[in-house]
């Protein structure tokens, strides 16, 4: 019998002792959670401040961006004038493809034709901003060049010719910034242009004391406040790749479309 008592006290024991890494383990993971909680609290209020400053940011870049849709609204006709352009002169591109598959029995049609795309791109450099111009020049001189040759290949005229209307093409959705020569007040100056697509042309004195923009109503170059000049060289690094993409406000100034 006592025995029996002594066994029954030690299982007792053994019990309670295994009892007890089960209620500090249970201890634990309640401060585990409370701890979570706190810090899952905390997290929340951060993210709620964020959230409040993000909606203020947001209602002021939308009222930048109503402003430059309201300004964008004088930029369609002209932008509407090149499009008609470009696509002109893709159905002559295209017209012109289809008669080299003949070329034999074409090449009374097509030598004129292509003589024409060339005047047609010499007419629109001369009329068009004026950017990057000696490069420009000396492409049509090249094709005008290439066009007296008789050991090239009216193919390979034909290539060259429409690579030249890709390049004028793709200079409409890109923005550059290079530098230059431009002549202030009869001094040439070294200087750094910036260029907006085909809509405009700005430039930018080395020392960032000067900048302008090209008149192309007046066809004249014209100098502007210097509360441009932070955005100007804004521009500028975000065509070098030096900044990333940004919404960017400066004055926009084209030639009168004809209706």
């Amino acid at each position: 019998m006592q025995r029996q008592k002594w066994i029954g006290q030690h299982w007792i024991k053994i019990i309670l002792l295994a009892a007890i890494p089960v209620m500090t383990t249970d201890a634990g993971s309640l401060d585990h959670a409370i701890d979570t909680q706190v810090k899952s609290d905390i997290s929340a209020q951060q993210s709620q401040q964020q959230i409040d400053g993000l909606a203020d940011e947001t209602v002021q870049m939308l009222a930048e961006y109503r402003e430059v849709l309201r300004q964008t609204d004088s930029l369609r006709a002209y932008n509407d004038q090149l499009d008609k352009l470009v696509t002109s002169q893709q159905r002559e591109l295209d017209s012109i493809g289809l008669q080299l598959r003949n070329i034999e029995t074409t090449r009374r049609d097509i030598v004129p034709l292509m003589v024409q795309m060339v005047d047609v791109m010499t007419d629109f450099v001369a009329l068009d901003i004026p950017f990057l111009p000696d490069e420009r020049q000396a492409r049509l001189v090249q094709l005008q060049t290439l066009m007296e040759r008789a050991d090239v290949t009216l193919a390979e005229k034909y290539r060259r010719i429409l690579e030249a209307y890709q390049v004028e093409t793709e200079y409409g959705r890109t923005i550059e910034g290079y530098q230059g020569e431009l002549t202030i007040e009869g001094d040439i100056r070294t200087v750094d242009f910036l260029r907006i697509g085909r809509v405009n042309l700005y430039y930018m004195t080395l020392d960032s004391l000067e900048v302008g923009m090209w008149d192309q109503k007046e066809n004249q170059w014209q100098q502007l406040d210097s509360e441009y000049i932070r955005t100007i060289s804004q521009g500028l690094k975000i065509a070098r790749k030096e900044l990333p993409p940004d919404l960017l406000i400066l004055p926009v100034k084209t030639a009168e479309v004809s209706q």
